[in-house]
């Protein structure tokens, strides 16, 4: 005879299978109290990609974060004369360092671009040389900057030093009041030219206000304001150097609609050829005209109650003017007469149209 089976409560545990229960109570526990949306954290890499970050250079096209806020900036290339400007100063400034130096100047234009004034003030190598200068007309500031090569050469050359030598460069030391005084002549040359490239777009005068070594005092601006970046390559000979222009866009806002211009002297909202077309088609446009013999106000029932051979009085007498309108607007007072068994108005004076309130 077979023992009955053992019921499943008095089945003996041990203490291994209990060690086991215990542990998938504890995972079980650890699962439900862990949030469901629990996100991973992210490496420098995918940081810096969301952040457009990831490309050291600055060749890469802007993406993530960078792109949103730089996205407020203008983009010079929508003020198409500043390359007529620009082009017109590297022109200018050819001849005029030519005959400051006696010696052979190339100047190049590298780029222009659109940054904003507080990222390009961390941006510049020092030692340099910033030059403040105001526009006038403008009542406003930009600024120039002339990097460390370039401050020794002009220096050596201006000083004889030889030629087919590298200019000799003395780091961590200030510029002495020579060197300053010099760059000054120089700078002075090169705002003139940079006058004289504004003047056929609109006349202005660029004077030098002063000279920092220290961008934390150069600022003009405010940091998150965008400006306009122009890069000049100065060669001279075996010596070189760069030339740095930043002009924010509030300073150039008085002649933003200059600048605007696709063209030299392009007129903006005016076709002298379409306006003599017009002119010629209203003149022969046949209108309407009208003359007012009189007016009277009488009620709705005598209107309704008139008939053939009704007759209502009116205050015009035969020797009044009447007033003569095409559509609701008055233009002349005219005469009432007959002329070859006609009704004719000669007109006697022009009515002067009234200014509506938002003229």
């Amino acid at each position: 005879m077979t023992a009955p089976p053992k019921n499943p409560s008095d089945v003996e545990v041990t203490a291994e299978d209990k060690m086991k229960l215990e542990q998938e109570w504890a995972a079980q526990q650890h699962d439900e109290d862990a949030p469901q949306d629990e996100g991973r954290i992210l490496d420098q890499k995918e940081i810096d990609s969301l952040l457009g970050f990831d490309d050291p250079g600055g060749k890469a096209e802007k993406t993530g974060i960078m792109e949103l806020i730089n996205s407020a900036l203008v983009n010079y290339e929508r003020l198409p004369m500043l390359d007529i400007v620009f082009d017109r100063l590297v022109r200018l400034m050819s001849t005029s360092l030519r005959n400051l130096t006696s010696d052979n100047v190339e100047i190049s234009l590298d780029h222009i671009s659109s940054v904003r004034f507080g990222d390009y003030l961390n941006s510049i190598p020092l030692p340099a040389m910033l030059g403040i200068f105001r526009a006038e007309e403008w009542d406003d500031h930009g600024l120039m900057v002339i990097d460390s090569s370039l401050i020794y050469s002009i220096v050596d050359v201006l000083l004889g030093g030889r030629r087919g030598t590298s200019a000799l460069r003395v780091e961590g030391r200030p510029y002495t009041t020579i060197e300053t005084k010099l760059i000054e002549r120089m700078l002075h040359v090169v705002l003139n030219d940079l006058s004289s490239a504004f003047d056929p777009l609109s006349p202005v005068s660029f004077r030098l206000d002063r000279i920092e070594t220290n961008p934390r005092f150069a600022t003009i601006t405010q940091s998150n304001n965008a400006g306009v970046l122009v890069r000049l390559r100065i060669d001279m000979g075996d010596r070189s150097g760069r030339v740095e222009i930043m002009i924010p866009y509030a300073t150039l806002e008085p002649i933003r609609e200059l600048l605007l211009q696709m063209f030299m002297g392009e007129k903006f909202g005016r076709d002298t050829i379409w306006e003599t077309h017009l002119t010629r088609e209203l003149f022969q446009t046949d209108i309407q005209l009208s003359a007012i013999l009189g007016e009277t106000t009488i009620p709705l029932d005598d209107l309704v109650n008139l008939e053939i051979g009704s007759t209502f009085m009116l205050n015009t007498r035969p020797n009044d003017l009447i007033e003569m309108r095409v559509g609701e607007h008055a233009m002349f007072m005219a005469k009432v007469g007959q002329k070859q068994g006609q009704i004719a108005c000669s007109i006697e004076e022009y009515i002067e149209p009234e200014k509506s309130e938002d003229q």
